[in-house]
């Protein structure tokens, strides 16, 4: 009998917690796949002592037994995939039995870097804030037909590669942006040899093949909801679906293959980079949350904006995903607060609605209730028979909003501080 794919995804702006759930549910299942997304994914993962980023690797790829494959809708940076197999190996992961990637997946090229610097510099006061790895650039290449993939090593590469380089040249010649892409050049070199120690895969086949043989699939989605190209605060958002249904095309699976969706939320909102946030806090609160909750970049570094739960944008995420499991993370940076907030409307020009609107921008207010805060440190507790009666109101109360039971709560960033309900 043929299993379903589980799916697992923001539902904010990115940087949930997805990378240690997916650990932590990685033992349930045979196979964990990448479905989007390139490296400007950060995963951070931490136990036994250790820290790990992960940007391109699925996160399933500490449970030694596990096949974790990269899918067809990831675009993967050769030199950037190269340091992260080596960080890991040196960590004593050894991966080449463990991580397969999809033929159809492709490829960000040493030039795609420059033109995502080009294009941003070009906008002058209206950037998007990209991390400027080439992930626009390369999935504008996609879906122009003129990418390269990673099946393309295999078959008169050095043609394509010249073609599709010089083409970018041109480009940054019309911009007159000056580059020199020696160095960028030899280390994308050296990561094409690294793929190459790799096996290469149609994974569509394989991936379908092992859902009838009875084996389970994890996809695991990289961003948030709200910054999926269609259905985030456009244009402020990320080149790919981030989405429930971006798994489907990011692996090849049919959406009736699709099993429980895990959405993950902060009990808080964070972003990163340009575009609108409502509940965006510029004050002593908003500066607490970020210094608890680390709220750096994993990749970037780059601080993170913070503010208050926005439910209005939370059950969107919801409904646009089909999500059947809630999973809340950083319940202990909220600690220390006497009083919580929750954004469960938008006042725009005076008008309330609780349905997400199609533009943030301009005057959006926040409509909001206030809950009693727990006052209690939370990072030691393993049970939810542990948790103060003020969270279990918030709980509920989200639960209720949401309507989706919340069936997972993270209260610090160890594997161990994991509570199952």
């Amino acid at each position: 009998m043929s299993k379903k794919v589980d799916v697992l995804l923001g539902l904010q702006w990115g940087d949930e917690g997805k990378g240690k759930v997916v650990d932590v549910l990685t033992p349930r299942y045979d196979l964990v796949t990448r479905f989007q997304g390139g490296p400007n994914a950060g995963h951070t993962l931490e136990f036994n002592g250790q820290k790990y980023v992960l940007r391109s690797i699925p996160s399933g790829i500490f449970q030694g037994d596990k096949i974790n494959i990269i899918g067809n809708g990831v675009v993967l940076d050769p030199a950037l995939f190269k340091a992260e197999v080596e960080a890991l190996e040196q960590s004593g992961h050894p991966l080449t039995k463990r991580l397969k990637i999809s033929k159809k997946a492709h490829l960000i090229l040493p030039t795609h870097r420059l033109l995502d610097q080009a294009f941003e510099s070009a906008k002058g006061e209206g950037k998007i804030g990209t991390t400027g790895k080439g992930i626009g650039p390369a999935y504008a290449d996609k879906i122009s037909r003129n990418g390269l993939r990673v099946g393309d090593i295999l078959h008169n590469f050095e043609a394509k590669y010249a073609a599709a380089i010089q083409r970018h040249k041109d480009i940054l010649n019309q911009y007159n942006f000056p580059f020199d892409i020696t160095e960028l050049e030899r280390e994308w070199m050296e990561g094409i040899d690294t793929i190459r120690k790799f096996e290469l895969i149609d994974s569509e086949h394989v991936i379908n093949e092992a859902l009838q043989s009875g084996k389970k699939v994890l996809a695991e989605g990289a961003q948030g909801t709200m910054l999926d190209i269609d259905f985030g605060s456009y244009p402020f958002v990320t080149s790919s679906n981030t989405i429930c249904a971006g798994a489907c095309t990011g692996l090849g699976v049919a959406p009736r293959t699709i099993g429980d969706v895990y959405g993950i939320f902060k009990a808080y909102c964070t972003r990163v980079g340009s575009g609108p946030f409502p509940t965006e806090l510029f004050d002593a609160t908003g500066d607490e949350m970020r210094n608890k909750g680390h709220e750096f970049g994993s990749v970037t570094g780059r601080p993170r904006r913070c503010g208050w739960i926005d439910l209005v944008a939370l059950k969107y995420a919801v409904m646009i995903n089909g999500v059947t499991r809630l999973i809340m993370m950083k319940s202990d940076v909220m600690d220390d607060f006497e009083i919580i907030r929750a954004c469960v409307a938008y006042s725009i020009d005076g008008v309330e609605t609780e349905q997400f609107p199609y533009s943030i921008e301009g005057n959006v207010e926040p409509v909001y209730i206030e809950l009693p805060g727990w006052q209690t440190d939370m990072s030691q507790m393993r049970s939810e028979n542990d948790f103060p009666e003020e969270f279990n109101a918030y709980l509920n109360f989200l639960e209720a909003e949401l309507g989706v039971p919340i069936t997972i709560v993270s209260v610090g960033p160890d594997r161990e501080q994991t509570i199952l309900r």
